[in-house]
């Protein structure tokens, strides 16, 4: 589904070049649920950016239901950025003068293609999400997580191949984080969403399948849950450890 190779990325400063990305390597499968996670500074954001289409990178191949990214002009990103792509947002980034309904069809509507099929998808992910009593609402009418359930609505309406996730859960307490990582778990089961999500919560990333943990432009390490042997507490337990290891070493300790 989505393959990174040897993904390169600096930033420069005046005179200095500063590397961000130094050769990351990862894929995710169809259907899978992958967090990537890391300190400040650890390139989480910017790969981000990469995959989504949204700055340029130097070197290494992004690939994407086996188009590869690199060299498209504007117009064949765009393309692939509105139906290729689904984005959820920290700030959820809803249109506060549209209802829920008509935020969850925006991506059609710039498709221009609000057609039939658009409205019964909808009326499916509000139902699918719990959303469906508030779908003549305004985003300021209702809570932090169903704003943030409905952007997850938003970003299925074209059937993506992919849903990126920045901090979906990172203004929300968490009881509003568990109910959005559900919506997220709820479209994978549903309606077979991939999902690749950038957090810093060990909580909303022990639902995940695969957590990438990013240390100074690298893949410092891949924790994989193992249903079999273990729940999503041992995961989390997991998690925590390996993020400690990883400090500890930063600090030289």
């Amino acid at each position: 589904m989505l393959y990174v190779k040897n993904l390169k990325k600096s930033y420069q400063s005046g005179n200095k070049s500063y590397s961000v990305l130094k050769g990351i390597n990862l894929s995710v499968a169809n259907q899978e649920f992958v967090a990537v996670m890391g300190p400040s500074g650890s390139g989480k954001s910017t790969l981000l950016n990469c995959i989504s289409c949204y700055i340029p990178f130097e070197d290494g191949e992004i690939t994407l239901g086996g188009q590869n990214l690199k060299g498209l002009n504007e117009a064949a990103l765009a393309k692939i950025r509105n139906e290729k792509l689904g984005f959820v947002f920290q700030d959820f980034m809803l249109l506060d003068g549209l209802t829920v309904r008509e935020n969850i069809l925006v991506p059609r509507i710039i498709k221009d293609k609000a057609d039939n099929d658009a409205e019964k998808l909808t009326d499916s992910l509000l139902s699918l999400f719990g959303i469906q009593h508030i779908a003549d609402k305004y985003p300021a009418e209702i809570s932090g997580g169903e704003r943030q359930r409905t952007a997850v609505a938003r970003s299925l309406i074209n059937r993506p191949l992919i849903i990126l996730a920045d901090e979906p859960t990172g203004n929300l307490d968490s009881k509003s984080s568990r109910t959005v990582i559900e919506a997220f778990e709820n479209a994978r089961q549903q309606l077979g969403a991939t999902v690749f999500m950038v957090t810093h919560d060990s909580f909303a990333a022990s639902f995940c399948d695969r957590v990438i943990l990013l240390k100074d432009g690298n893949v410092y390490n891949t924790l994989e849950k193992d249903n079999k042997k273990g729940n999503r507490a041992d995961f989390q337990d997991r998690l925590l450890a390996a993020i400690k290891e990883m400090s500890d070493m930063e600090r030289g300790e």
